[in-house]
Parts: structure tokens; C-alpha cells; sequence
């Protein structure tokens, strides 16, 4: 994906931002993506709630590894017992997340049906299973459909990264978080992206 047009609008919107992304360099959130159906891109986000990125990542590994034999669907989820989810390190509650999730994904739109429809209501239209909040949808807004003007506003990375970036006491509400990011649009994606960066030490 080409970012140049994003990365000018950011660095003329926000001086700030714009020392960010200097220092960072070239955005490479399209290496990020992700690949897979509906299912699989929200089982990834409920696993990678309100856990560093390295813990979510080997607990998603290792729970991918119980359906390497076969194809990882909302039926092999739901054979699978809660002694063996635990076992790769799940949580109880997020095991009923998933269970939830795998029993009425089949009344959820897919993918290609999602793309037609704006942030929100596809916000909306996936908040009524268990467990899935703005977050988790703005993860796959972000990493699945590709949407480039979503800022997630609950995200600790981006909260933190904007602690640092301009030196708040804090960390910043939701509305604080909010009002800064206005003059990221229609690019709050990208901004989010760097923000992370900045977490991260970058």
C-alpha cells in the first residue's frame, strides 16, 4: 500500500505526529495484515485482549497448534474441552468468549459482506456476541478490512504512546484521546500505527 498521501496530510495536521514518523520511518502496517475468515480474525482478537503482544502471541500460537491436524472452525472450537483451551493458556472467561462466539457466528456476516458497510455499524453489528467490544472490532477493522480511520481510543499502546509522544502527566482519557485525533483524519489508522511504534520503543 502506498502511505505517502497519509503520511503528508499527518506530518502538515500535526508537527508532532510528524517528528514521530520521521524518526520511525516508512509506515509498514500492510505487512500486519491479517488473512483468514470472519471466525478466525475475531477468535485472534479475543485472545489478544488486554494482553502484552508477546503473551497473546504464544497463547495464540500454541491454540492454533490444537487444530493443526484439521481445519479450525466453529465446530472443532466447540469439540475442543475447556481442560485443553486452558491448557494453552486461555482464561475461563475468554473460553466463553470463544464458545459464544463459535455458536453465533453463523448469524454474522462474512467478510466480503462487512466490506460494504461503514465502521460503525459493523461495529455494531458485531458488539452483540460475548466478548467483543469497540477494540476487538477495531482490530479487524484495522487488520483485517483494512480500514484506514480508526482510532481505537480504549487501546493502552495508543493511550501510552500519546503519554509519551506529548509528554502528558497522564494517560489521557478517552476523550482527551479523542479530540487529539481529530486532526488525524481521515488517517487515524496511520497515526495509531506510529503511536504503537512508539510503545514499543521505536
Amino acid at each position: 500500500m502506498d502511505y505517502a498521501i497519509a503520511l503528508k496530510t499527518l506530518r502538515a495536521s500535526d508537527p508532532i505526529l510528524g517528528r514521530v514518523i520521521d524518526r520511525v520511518g516508512a509506515c509498514t502496517l500492510d505487512q500486519a495484515q491479517h488473512t483468514g475468515d470472519l471466525f478466525y480474525s475475531l477468535s485472534r482478537s479475543i485472545i489478544y485482549q488486554q494482553l502484552s503482544t508477546a503473551s497473546a502471541t504464544a497463547i495464540h500460537v500454541r491454540f492454533l497448534q490444537l487444530y493443526a491436524n484439521q481445519t479450525f472452525s466453529p465446530e472443532a472450537l466447540l469439540e475442543t474441552s475447556d481442560e485443553t483451551l486452558r491448557g494453552v493458556g486461555l482464561s475461563r472467561q475468554k473460553i466463553s468468549y470463544l464458545r459464544d462466539l463459535a455458536q453465533k457466528i453463523v448469524n454474522v456476516p462474512e467478510i466480503a459482506e462487512l466490506e460494504l458497510l461503514d465502521d460503525e455499524t459493523i461495529i455494531q453489528t458485531l458488539t452483540h456476541v460475548k466478548g467483543i467490544g469497540r477494540w476487538t472490532v477495531q482490530m479487524l477493522l484495522i487488520f483485517r478490512l483494512h480500514r484506514w480511520d480508526v482510532l481505537p481510543v480504549d487501546d493502552l499502546g495508543v493511550r501510552s504512546g500519546i503519554r509519551r509522544v506529548y509528554e502528558l502527566a497522564d494517560l489521557p482519557d478517552k476523550k482527551t484521546t479523542e479530540a487529539l485525533g481529530q486532526a488525524w483524519k481521515p488517517y487515524r489508522t496511520i497515526a495509531s500505527w506510529y503511536l504503537w511504534r512508539v510503545q514499543e520503543g521505536k
